[in-house]
């Protein structure tokens, strides 16, 4: 109730008619996504500061017990979640196949969110086993370091709002832009590299070295989880790119966007 009189407050939300209930599935869906960002982030910063005079031995048990207890419940929603806010999507725009829920609509959002969706199971089926029962009590800074990887969901996270509430032309949107890059390239692909050098520091090898010093298991995961985020940054990067153009651009006279669409 409260989200449906917030949306309302918005004029472009009342002027671009937005359905309330498609709005409302993305808001709190984005909104729990950044509440557990910020638990993520939070509890990584703790485990990486308690572990870093011994970054194979060193415990913290956080590590161990925020991924039993706040991450696997998180993934298993967020992909139901996922799926809500794509049915709604197509749900009000009055598609055939979304009346109600059925295995079409299972499907049709798989195909759709296919690296998504299988983001979140490896997680679920790889990062919790070696988390619980392969890592021998040993790296609780590497899992802390993984959690910062959630440091860049709350900025994704408020430009989606922007965008639903139709405000991506505001500053906020411009400024928050910015930040998504920034902490999505510190945090999801430099980090990698970052955690490869600490290794290396630690054994006083370089770090060209450290991959084979690493079991294959080891880097072939690394580069699972580090090949989906170079992906999703190309594409931060080129959309960044186009609001940029389209900011730089010449204002069009109205008359000359009645009959074009951008």
């Amino acid at each position: 109730m409260a989200s449906r009189q917030f949306i309302l407050m918005i004029p472009e939300t009342k002027e671009n008619g937005l359905h309330i209930e498609e709005t409302n599935v993305d808001l709190f869906g984005r909104l729990v996504s950044s509440i557990h960002a910020l638990m993520a982030t939070t509890a990584g910063v703790i485990v990486v500061l308690s572990c870093r005079g011994n970054i194979i031995y060193d415990r913290h048990w956080l590590a161990t017990y925020f991924v039993i207890w706040y991450g696997v419940p998180y993934m298993t929603y967020d992909i139901f979640a996922m799926y809500l806010s794509h049915y709604y999507r197509y749900h009000v725009k009055g598609h055939e196949d979304y009346k109600q829920h059925s295995l079409r609509t299972v499907n049709s959002f798989v195909r759709r969110e296919f690296l998504l969706v299988l983001h979140h199971i490896a997680l679920l089926t790889i990062l919790l086993p070696i988390t619980l029962f392969f890592r021998k009590d040993q790296g609780d800074f590497f899992i802390g370091c993984l959690f910062l990887t959630e440091l860049s969901t709350p900025f994704v996270s408020l430009g989606k709002i922007l965008i639903q509430l139709s405000l991506q032309d505001c500053w906020l949107h411009k400024a928050n832009g910015g930040m998504v890059l920034v902490t999505f390239f510190v945090c999801r692909i430099a980090l990698f590299p970052f955690m490869y050098w600490m290794y290396g520091r630690h054994y006083g090898i370089p770090l060209y070295s450290v991959p084979f010093h690493l079991p294959l298991s080891t880097n072939l995961g690394n580069s699972c989880i580090l090949a989906p985020q170079v992906y999703w940054f190309v594409l931060l990067c080129r959309k960044g790119y186009r609001l940029y153009q389209r900011s730089r651009g010449p204002a069009s006279p109205p008359a000359a966007n009645t009959s074009k669409e951008d």
